[in-house]
């Protein structure tokens, strides 16, 4: 599969405090991957690297097979690319904004510019400093989509669109990658994410906790819960066979999100006389999010639960990535 996006052990550091730490990833053309992340993860240092406004302090990038590094305008010239601020000049209209940046793209953008701004229904006549924060949104998403680029690169693209027209944008995502084109955006709207997202990706504190297929992470993870009767005896031994993402524990009853949950495994858990109430689905995009930003840390030991019911180390991102793409 060819791939929209490669980055190879990026590593950015402002001053003492590393923003990115050893990241990798690829982006397969013609998806819809999605960049999750809390504020501060990284995510917009990750995506202004990516275009080259920026230089990373180790690692090696390509977007659509150029390196941003070594020629960042030919990379801006393939990338339809829409900050969490865009930058708009405040006293153009809406349609003097579309007839300037015409100029600097081939015939056909400022048709098409007009339709896109037409669809949101944005007024041609408006300046830009007059619009709400909605609204600029809207003629930034505009002008990043009317010359049909090859890869959209949004950064929380549909922050203040309200909600209709924020799903009707993320739906039409869809049919982009459908007709060969990528899509890679960052974005807070998890639960909307997942309707769209075929590759997802989770950075927290700068470094990559996950990156997958949206289909495989949510196969291969279990969301296990389940109660004990008398909490001094040990859990059975098929925990053990748990590889672990995060775990909570209140009174005697256990939440796990976890991998390896297989059908031998719950029936052994259901066998066990000390344990009811057991419950194993398949794990929301949010319960993931969440599970992959817990602290990675060990449980303290405890007197009921088998060795502390401890955190197994995560499987290192890339390797989750090589066994999405086995499947």
């Amino acid at each position: 599969m060819n791939q929209a996006i490669t980055i190879d052990g990026v590593t950015k550091r402002f001053g003492r405090n590393a923003v990115l730490n050893d990241v990798s990833l690829e982006v397969p053309t013609g998806v819809v991957f999605a960049l999750l992340g809390e504020n501060g993860a990284g995510k917009s240092t990750l995506i202004r690297g990516m275009l080259g406004y920026h230089a990373f302090d180790h690692g090696k990038v390509s977007v659509c097979g150029v390196n941003p590094a070594a020629d960042p305008l030919s990379v801006r010239r393939l990338v339809g690319y829409v900050s969490d601020a865009p930058g708009l000049y405040e006293w153009m209209t809406v349609a003097q904004t579309g007839w300037y940046a015409a100029g600097f793209y081939p015939p056909g953008f400022l048709r098409a510019y007009d339709t896109l701004t037409a669809d949101f229904q944005l007024p041609q006549s408006a300046k830009i400093r007059d619009l709400s924060k909605g609204m600029r949104a809207k003629v930034a998403l505009s002008l990043a989509m009317a010359f049909d680029p090859q890869l959209l690169i949004l950064d929380e693209p549909t922050s203040g669109l309200d909600p209709l027209v924020r799903r009707s944008f993320l739906e039409s995502m869809i049919d982009r990658a459908a007709a060969g084109q990528t899509v890679f955006l960052s974005s807070h709207q998890i639960n909307e994410v997942e309707r769209v997202a075929d590759w997802v990706a989770i950075l927290h504190h700068g470094k990559l906790q996950v990156v997958a297929s949206l289909d495989e992470l949510k196969e291969s993870v279990t969301h296990l819960s389940f109660s004990v009767r008398d909490s001094l005896l040990a859990l059975p031994p098929s925990v053990d066979q748990l590889e672990f993402i995060s775990q909570s524990l209140r009174g005697r009853s256990y939440s796990i999100l976890a991998r390896g949950c297989t059908p031998a495994v719950l029936e052994a858990l259901r066998h066990d006389e000390n344990l009811f109430d057991i419950k194993a689905v398949r794990p929301s995009l949010e319960e993931l999010y969440i599970g992959y930003m817990a602290p990675p840390a060990d449980t303290p030991p405890s007197a009921y639960s088998r060795e502390s019911l401890h955190y197994r180390p995560r499987r290192d991102a890339t390797a989750t990535q090589e066994s999405a793409e086995r499947h």
